[in-house]
């Protein structure tokens, strides 16, 4: 059933918060929490870093400055709608490279808005004439590919790339080993985890999960819910691998 919502005005959509560290948590509070997705800008000498880039129902480019104000790599936690709406309005764009196709040609199936996105997961509709039935993500083909292993070096900050598939082929981690920082998309946060569906993509999971649980992580800030510290990750992600039959 549709729900009559209205529409929110474009100044409206996008919230902004610093959270220290040079980090800037900037969500979309018109969008229901398990469904909203959290960017981070994260500034650094020479450069700074955007982590996902929300639903793009509403520019982020245009209406927060911030992102705009220097050179700037998007990287793509994962390709699920909620992620990569935005990274089009960037002119560098990275990924993992499972899952640079998807980046390459997104459908409503491999982004997973087919399955997800309704009036539903909204309490206001985003600036008229928007429609969920006609909602896509746009093409953004990655101007670079991540591996396990790789950095991404702001200048004074280095991250980290970590593979992290279970959630998605092609997700990941940044870590920054200087500061205990872990960017963790969708793979762990504070809130329902959403698994796969295959007994390979279980133990996936279980090996990431396996292999964040051992950095020495000061505070995480995951793709979804409120930021957490570092003793919060090791009982999250020990509670969850004592649920599995391992």
């Amino acid at each position: 059933m549709t729900r009559d919502l209205p529409h929110a005005q474009p100044a409206d959509w996008w919230r902004i918060r610093p959270v220290g560290d040079g980090v800037t948590h900037i969500d979309e509070p018109h969008i229901v929490e398990f469904y909203r997705c959290n960017v981070w800008h994260v500034r650094g000498r020479d450069r700074d870093m955007l982590v996902d880039s929300g639903m793009g129902v509403v520019s982020l480019r245009a209406s927060v400055p911030l992102v705009t104000e220097r050179p700037l790599e998007a990287v793509a936690s994962h390709t699920h709608f909620d992620h990569i709406g935005c990274h089009h309005e960037f002119a560098c764009r990275s990924c993992h490279a499972a899952e640079a196709h998807l980046m390459r040609a997104p459908t409503p199936a491999n982004t997973l808005s087919d399955k997800y996105v309704t009036d539903e997961i909204f309490t206001t509709l985003p600036p008229a004439p928007y429609s969920s039935a006609h909602y896509a993500v746009p093409a953004a083909p990655a101007t670079r590919i991540l591996w396990d292993g790789d950095m991404i070096d702001l200048g004074d900050r280095r991250f980290e790339v970590i593979h992290t598939p279970g959630h998605s082929p092609g997700g990941i981690a940044l870590w920054e080993a200087a500061t205990g920082i872990l960017f963790s998309g969708d793979i762990v946060y504070d809130g329902e985890l959403i698994e796969g569906t295959t007994a390979q993509e279980d133990r996936q999971y279980i090996a990431s999960m396996e292999r964040l649980l051992r950095l020495p992580v000061r505070i995480v800030h995951g793709g979804h819910f409120p930021s957490y510290s570092g003793d919060r990750h090791k009982q999250i992600i020990t509670d969850w691998l004592k649920g599995k039959d391992r």
